[in-house]
């Protein structure tokens, strides 16, 4: 079963990720700005803690545009564009 955004954050902050409130505004002014469904947010946002270590709000909004945008349809499809670009 696929995640919300909010349930996927909270599942993050139980496994040790702290957000700030900046960064969950960001987030969801990401998902509202591109109109992504919730999984390619999700996604973009385990790709930036995945090449970052940390949550980078234009880092975050890089990926998440890029992903929208080659209308990467999944997790699994955005896993492999994040290594075909170097990011893994």
């Amino acid at each position: 079963m696929k995640k919300t955004t909010e349930e996927f954050l909270i599942d993050l902050e139980n496994k040790g990720f702290k957000f700030q409130e900046d960064a969950i505004g960001f987030i969801y002014f990401g998902k509202k700005y591109t109109d992504a469904p919730d999984e390619l947010v999700n996604s973009a946002i385990e790709i930036t803690l995945k090449a970052q270590k940390q949550f980078d709000s234009s880092f975050y909004m890089s990926i998440l545009e890029r992903l929208h945008s080659q209308q990467i349809p999944s997790r699994k499809e955005a896993l492999k564009w994040m290594e075909k670009q170097g990011l893994a």
